[in-house]
């Protein structure tokens, strides 16, 4: 697995509200969770929603922002269910790395899918960062979820890195790929820079909080839903034991009662095969966790980082310390397990040695660690669409958009945005019109 797949899915934020190494000793959620945005978490409690034109199981970036496009569609009745608490999944672990692939691994997808299917790859993730912040400028959220404008560093710690990389971005750029914002850096040149001995390259990207952009997601889906006699209801503490048919509806089946709807869609990612058995085992979605640690290291500006090759990835906090808060995330990950309130020592020790080893600093105990679970597929990529291709025609009217495999923020939105547009042109009956930028092989009826 490669760094940036592990690098989207696991951490928060800055964490000076937490006693050192608090998190840690208990296996607690991260500082995102205990300092969520919304201003009261509601539908634990009292009767949940009866019916429903769509039900949405997960309350993630893939569960709001499918959401956020169903809500164009005026009269629609929309309700989420989460099983705990509001964003609490890896979404709300989640660093917010905008971080799209540029030409990583472009040889490799070529030789597998063919030169124009893996650039529609790549240019999904691009048109995904694009779409987001075009969304949060336009919608004036950009302060309100913590968007950060600061580039990302790749470190490439062997020359065969080198290569290696160099080999694939002439592929993709041969493939017509925009590589215009990539600037290559040697080792001196690095070191001169940032203090450190690795050779590596630099994009133009974005950062942002994950919770606080599922939160924004919600709140403006709500008020669009509600202005067109629509609704949009979210039931935390409510998980989903069973959808069952119910005539030419499906009824979830919760401990707190049932909802019908004539459409389901699942964006549980890891935890997927609780529910559907195409998703259970390797030819589905395997959930693995991975571990975080915050600590410490002298300001390198406000890029975010990686090691391509290998698992690490690290992003500065907003605030111009001397010594700003590093989110640290990497070491690998933990395959068929989904409790994530543990942590694990090996990874631990790992991740407390990796930054002081790059930058030659002093090694400080972290603030903070936690975990959290991702969803992985056989090829990497996720799936979206209706799951009867995979299920059978008896799951008519259920869709997914997961399995996204530690890569998942610049690949979340519009996954879901084509999984909630291929609901509303079945609800309209009308055919999906597949974009050109959604690779084949993320749809659900090319994987059987």
């Amino acid at each position: 697995m490669t760094r940036a797949r592990f690098a989207v899915w696991l951490v928060a934020a800055a964490v000076a509200f937490f006693r050192p190494n608090r998190a840690r000793r208990r296996g607690m959620d991260s500082y995102t969770i205990a300092r969520r945005q919304l201003d009261q978490i509601e539908g634990s409690t009292g009767p949940l929603t009866p019916f429903a034109d769509v039900c949405i199981i997960g309350s993630g970036i893939s569960g709001l922002s499918a959401a956020y496009n169903l809500a164009d569609e005026p009269g629609l009745g929309v309700v989420v269910f989460e099983a705990r608490d509001f964003c609490s999944g890896a979404t709300g672990r989640n660093g917010g790395h905008l971080t799209p692939y540029l030409f990583q691994d472009f040889r490799k997808k070529a030789l597998q899918f063919g030169s124009a299917q893996a650039k529609a790859g790549f240019d999904l993730e691009q048109y995904n960062a694009r779409a987001l912040v075009k969304i949060i400028q336009d919608e004036g959220i950009a302060d309100a979820i913590d968007l950060v404008h600061g580039g990302h560093t790749c470190i490439l710690m062997s020359d065969e890195d080198w290569d290696d990389l160099q080999n694939d971005f002439e592929a993709a750029r041969a493939a017509g790929t925009d590589l215009s914002s990539v600037a290559w850096f040697t080792k001196k040149e690095m070191y001169e820079k940032y203090g450190t001995h690795y050779a590596g390259f630099t994009f133009d990207v974005y950062n942002l909080w994950p919770l606080k952009l599922v939160t924004q997601f919600y709140h403006i889906a709500k008020r669009r839903l509600q202005s067109s006699s629509g609704s949009l209801s979210l039931h935390t503490n409510t998980p989903v034991n069973e959808v069952l048919p119910s005539g030419e509806d499906w009824e979830l089946v919760t401990p707190r009662g049932s909802t019908t709807c004539k459409y389901v869609l699942h964006t549980t990612n890891g935890y997927a095969g609780h529910l559907l058995p195409s998703m259970s085992g390797e030819a589905g979605i395997v959930p693995g966790r991975g571990q975080v640690v915050t600590t410490h290291l002298r300001n390198t500006g406000m890029s975010s980082w990686s090691n391509l090759k290998g698992d690490e990835y690290w992003f500065p906090r907003p605030g111009g310390a001397e010594s700003p808060l590093i989110i640290l995330g990497g070491g690998g990950h933990t395959s068929g397990v989904v409790d994530d309130s543990v942590t694990e020592q090996h990874y631990h020790n790992f991740l407390l040695k990796f930054l002081p080893e790059v930058f030659d600093t002093p090694q400080y105990e972290p603030e903070m660690e936690w975990t959290g679970i991702m969803g992985f597929t056989s090829i990497g990529d996720p799936f979206v669409g209706p799951l009867e291709p995979l299920e059978g025609r008896s799951f008519k009217g259920q869709y997914i958009s997961a399995g996204f495999s530690g890569h998942g923020m610049p690949r979340t939105f519009a996954s879901a945005q084509s999984a909630a547009q291929m609901i509303l042109a079945n609800l309209h009956g009308e055919t999906w019109a597949q974009p050109e930028w959604i690779p084949d092989r993320f749809l659900t009826w090319n994987r059987v």
